[in-house]
């Protein structure tokens, strides 16, 4: 059974290249190795080497025994630029990705990155990462500089990501309130886990995923605190008409539906999304190459885990096979 690390994040270098010249809104600096920092609100990312070379990355997989990773782009994302901006850049972004995985055969594949802060140039940048890239969905931010996922404008590229039947991965970016989070690095620590579960949570309660049922929906982060909040919003289904009137069943019905990657190297907070939704909807991640990331303690936290080797095979990469179309009968 392969292992896959489905949540781990890769720059581009032509992206990088683009962000350094001056065609970005993303201020850009260099640390004492010369690696750049993107920096948004809260947070910075370093993209050392791993997060912009393959090669390198490559390596990594091979001395960990690693068979696959999921590239995706990570924050700030395309979003934070001028809608024209946005859509040139994620067009570079997946085109990139797709030139890496044709580069090293069987080792990547990939998510696409959207032009979120234009919905229509999103829904053309879908299709076209899907039809002509062979990409295998996008991976979407907890909230497009303020605007809700569950808003209206995005119903056309849920449309289409139904009838493609796509994976829509949702990663978190700085969230409403960030101005409360900028020390001791509690944007990424507290505020990115609340931005996934507020994202999940009001998706549900506004129904799309019963509107669409056809799209594989996947959290990071180990749902944020969806597995630990999901009976409360339970009771908010039965307490308030409010969140009823777009859902026919309680919210925790629609959310076990949905994946979980393992970026919460708790065997214990494992424990707790596997009897919420089950070992067949966690997702191995890592986190590569952030600097909260690991592939070794994906790894360990995973083996830790009292269960069958069946479903420890399914979590290592069992899953994100069956769910990515590499296997219909992977960990089943």
């Amino acid at each position: 059974m392969p292992v896959i690390d489905f949540h781990n994040h890769y720059y581009p270098p032509g992206y990088l290249k683009a962000l350094q010249s001056g065609q970005s809104q993303v201020r850009v600096s260099y640390d004492d190795r010369g690696n750049p920092l993107l920096h948004y609100p809260g947070d910075y990312n370093i993209a050392v080497p791993g997060q912009r070379d393959l090669t390198i990355r490559e390596k990594m997989l091979d001395d960990l025994g690693i068979d696959m990773q999921v590239l995706t782009m990570t924050t700030p994302g395309t979003h934070v630029e001028t809608p024209a901006a946005a859509a040139r850049l994620a067009s570079l972004v997946n085109d990139e990705f797709a030139e890496g995985i044709a580069a090293h055969p069987g080792r990547f594949t990939a998510l696409a990155t959207l032009p979120l802060n234009d919905p229509h140039a999103s829904v053309k940048e879908l299709e076209r990462a899907m039809r002509q890239l062979g990409l295998r969905g996008a991976m979407l931010f907890g909230n497009v500089n303020g605007i809700a996922l569950a808003d209206r404008r995005y119903w056309p590229l849920y449309e289409l990501a139904d009838e493609l039947e796509a994976v829509l991965y949702i990663h978190p970016t700085h969230p409403l309130g960030v101005e409360a989070m900028t020390d001791f690095w509690l944007m990424p620590l507290v505020g990115f886990l609340f931005d996934t579960t507020l994202a999940a949570a009001k998706l549900v309660f506004a129904g799309l995923p019963e509107r669409f049922p056809r799209i594989r929906w996947a959290l990071a982060h180990l749902g944020g605190a969806i597995p630990y909040l999901a009976e409360r919003l339970d009771r908010g289904h039965r307490a308030f008409k409010e969140c009823r009137q777009n859902i026919q069943r309680p919210p925790s019905e629609y959310l076990k539906k949905f994946y979980f990657d393992t970026v919460n190297f708790d065997p214990d907070a494992l424990k707790l999304a596997i009897a919420f939704a089950g070992a067949d909807h966690l997702l191995a991640g890592s986190d590569y190459a952030h600097q909260i990331g690991s592939p070794t303690l994906m790894l360990e936290s995973i083996r830790a885990l009292e269960i069958s080797e069946e479903d420890r095979a399914r979590i290592l990469g069992g899953n994100a096979a069956r769910l990515l179309g590499f296997s219909r009968s992977a960990g089943e």
